[in-house]
């Protein structure tokens, strides 16, 4: 009796094991195919600055949708970064033990680069985050925290695999208006288990159709025309 307990111990911790290794391969072939796609293209306009994407990602999906918006809005782009959340089993770790963490204590933000963004040339801005234990991850939550927003309209975005929490958006929403916002939007795509997830072309397709319908776009880089070659 003994043994066969042993025998199911041991089958148990063995499976608890593989649960993260899982989740770094399936995130590190989601990095792979969602960074080779959609390059953000530089405003054709730059002296038109109406507005801006600020974003955090880890497996490359969010940040595959902060790129695609860009190029859709004409808008700028930055990228978040934390080195603690890089890909791997470390980078996992701290996310989860630091994701938790927030919620219990909101003040507790790991320090992100850039911390602040001259954000005063924008109507707009939009920020983009992945959602882990049913909240924006903390790195969006600290960008919020060191950035004002006076007079904007502000839309977060998340890509995320299960659920959000309505608290979470909704404590999100009053630290953006407490920072100076005029306007606060909510846009989130559900992708999936991670063993189900959509592909990146449903996905952007779907960004389209569901968060862009009411803002003024350009075409997709694949319906720009070329520009003219040189005389």
């Amino acid at each position: 009796m003994l043994k066969w307990i042993a025998v199911a111990a041991g089958v148990l911790l063995l499976a608890a094991g593989m649960v993260p290794l899982a989740i770094i391969w399936i995130e590190s072939r989601q990095a792979r195919q969602a960074g080779g796609m959609e390059p953000h293209v530089a405003s054709a306009q730059p002296a038109r600055r109406g507005a801006v994407v600020v974003y955090f990602s880890r497996s490359g999906n969010t940040a595959l949708a902060a790129r695609h918006i860009a190029n859709r809005l004409d808008a700028d782009l930055h990228a978040l970064e934390v080195p603690e959340y890089a890909l791997g089993l470390r980078g996992l770790a701290h996310s989860a033990l630091d994701a938790d963490a927030r919620r219990n204590d909101p003040a507790r933000l790991r320090g992100i680069r850039p911390r602040t963004l001259d954000l005063r040339p924008f109507d707009t801005v939009w920020l983009g985050s992945p959602v882990w234990f049913y909240s924006p991850a903390p790195p969006i939550w600290a960008f919020v925290e060191h950035n004002r927003f006076d007079g904007q309209r502000v839309v977060l975005f998340n890509t995320y695999n299960s659920n959000i929490g309505d608290d979470q958006i909704a404590a999100f929403k009053a630290r953006v208006m407490a920072r100076g916002a005029a306007s606060f939007e909510h846009r989130a795509l559900l992708r999936g288990r991670m063993t189900r997830q959509i592909g990146p072309d449903e996905m952007l397709r779907r960004i389209d159709a569901d968060w862009l319908a009411g803002d003024a776009v350009r075409a997709p880089l694949t319906a720009r025309t070329p520009a003219p070659a040189a005389p």
